[in-house]
């Protein structure tokens, strides 16, 4: 028998799930407090978060607290293992998109301008980034976005500091990036891979201490310039990557390192899927016709099939 407790946080839902669930009520205040704790330190979207106010001084270097420094090494390592397909320095593209507040508000609102966005090749920002003894420095040009890395570093932490602290096994999900810690429930743990209700449906188990995060170019959609755009942009040029995949699912002992390579599964498209075998990823992977490919150790199912590749658009 487990626990389980669902709320909204960063305009996606947070599920909780304990071992034991005389403890969901600790386990789900322990859990909101590391998410409060991350969102202080690095919402580029409240004018009172660290990375808010140190802004102006970046390009000459600002010291900064414990956990911002934490998020941007995190940050900085999900874009080195990628090659670059998780830039965190894409702020600026971001705003110029009118994804410049919080993405209930983005949909409902204005879309933005098309003043900045870049149309040709642009300078990837995140070798430019230092941090050092504690000093951030970002260039002149460039802005933190560290969205996605920090939500999968949260749900690790979180996931963490509640078997810990709690003293139970614990399944925290933030909008599809999940991380688990300590025991799993008897068979594992059962989580169900889709990301909307008509999309291909599979049932997977995820062993103790493993995490899985699914990249979507479907859910964060809002109209902007008169076309709907996405949220995962091509560092290359800073605009939304072509849609090839509906969706990347990636399991990986860390949340951070399977939203990663989930992110960057999306921006490199049919050329993932080769990457990701070599790499031996347990991914599953969607197109936009609904059709599933698997590499790694990632269990077929009966949507599967093979995709020709060979000639299409890739991310090089």
């Amino acid at each position: 028998m487990t626990g389980q407790a669902t709320w909204t946080v960063w305009g996606l839902e947070a599920s909780l799930t304990v071992t034991d669930p005389v403890l969901i009520e600790a386990a789900e205040a322990v859990v909101r407090d590391v998410l409060a704790g991350v969102d202080e330190a690095c919402s580029r979207f409240r004018e009172d978060s660290e990375l808010v106010r140190i802004r102006p001084v970046l390009a000459a270097g600002a010291r900064v607290s414990p956990l911002l420094a934490l998020l941007v090494e995190n940050a900085l390592s999900a874009a080195r293992s990628t090659g670059g397909d998780v830039d965190p320095t894409l702020g600026y593209d971001m705003d110029a998109l009118g994804y410049d507040r919080d993405i209930t508000e983005v949909k409902l609102g204005s879309c933005g301008t098309t003043a900045g966005i870049p149309r040709a090749l642009r300078k990837p920002g995140w070798p430019l980034v230092r941090l050092e003894e504690g000093i951030l420095t970002v260039p002149a040009g460039y802005r933190l976005d560290l969205g996605a890395t920090a939500k999968a570093v949260a749900a690790d932490r979180a996931a963490a500091i509640v078997s810990a602290l709690v003293g139970c096994g614990v399944l925290i999900s933030l909008g599809g990036d999940i991380a688990t810690s300590g025991p799993a429930p008897e068979g594992g743990w059962q989580v169900l891979v889709q990301d909307l209700p008509a999309d291909p449906s599979q049932q997977v188990t995820l062993r103790a201490g493993h995490a899985m995060a699914t990249s979507s170019t479907q859910k964060r959609r809002w109209q902007h310039a008169g076309s709907s755009v996405h949220h995962i942009l091509d560092p290359r040029f800073g605009l939304p990557v072509e849609p090839v995949w509906r969706s990347v699912t990636v399991a990986a002992p860390s949340c951070l390192r399977a939203n990663a390579y989930s992110t960057a599964g999306i921006v490199r498209g049919f050329a993932a899927v080769e990457w990701f075998r070599t790499l031996g990823l347990a991914a599953r992977l969607v197109d936009h016709k609904g059709r599933v490919v698997t590499t790694g150790g990632w269990p077929r199912d009966e949507h599967q099939e093979s995709l020709v590749t060979s000639g299409a658009q890739s991310h090089g």
